[in-house]
């Protein structure tokens, strides 16, 4: 029947403005891909439900808008989390500096959560990669994070796996 589920799990989607996490969420639950995305104000609120394990699982995916100016908003979004996907951008360096303050927000708030680092844009050339995925895996392990992962929205590689990672750590931190 709707509406009965084994589990209901918040998942943050936090990181820099334009790395990507509304076509990673739009890719998940909907399967399509926009290469023109708007800006999110605010935040962006999706429910995708699935089935891992025999269970039926809603997931429900908070979409934070990356800009400095909506980062304030973070602390309160965080509350009653189960996980948080952390995003970066795999052609632009820079994403990657603003990781520890993210990830100080989330457990403080959030406490003992799992994070996911995913590196996103992963179907544009090489020689647009500026993030290689080893130096992506060393800052996941610097920071704790529970797992890593690369995505391409636009192909939709990794996508179903990455969140597929996630929610079953949740599961096994929730059922601890």
């Amino acid at each position: 029947m709707p509406g009965n589920y084994d589990y209901t799990y918040k998942i943050l989607l936090i990181g820099d403005a334009s790395v990507g996490k509304t076509c990673f969420t739009k890719r998940y639950c909907y399967n399509i891909f926009n290469p023109s995305e708007r800006l999110t104000i605010g935040v962006d609120f999706h429910v995708k439900t699935i089935e891992l394990n025999n269970l039926k699982i809603k997931l429900q995916l908070w979409d934070i808008g990356g800009e400095e100016r909506f980062r304030f908003l973070l602390p309160t979004y965080c509350l009653g989390a189960n996980a948080a996907f952390l995003l970066y951008d795999t052609t632009r360096s820079l994403t990657l500096n603003n990781i520890p303050e993210w990830t100080k927000i989330v457990r403080q708030k959030s406490g003992p959560i799992p994070i996911m680092l995913v590196g996103s844009k992963i179907d544009l050339t090489s020689s647009e990669r500026q993030v290689p995925r080893e130096h992506g895996i060393n800052v996941a392990n610097v920071n704790n994070f529970s797992a890593f992962g690369e995505i391409s929205s636009k192909t939709g590689a990794n996508v179903e796996k990455t969140f597929k990672v996630l929610v079953e750590q949740t599961l096994e931190m929730m059922e601890k």
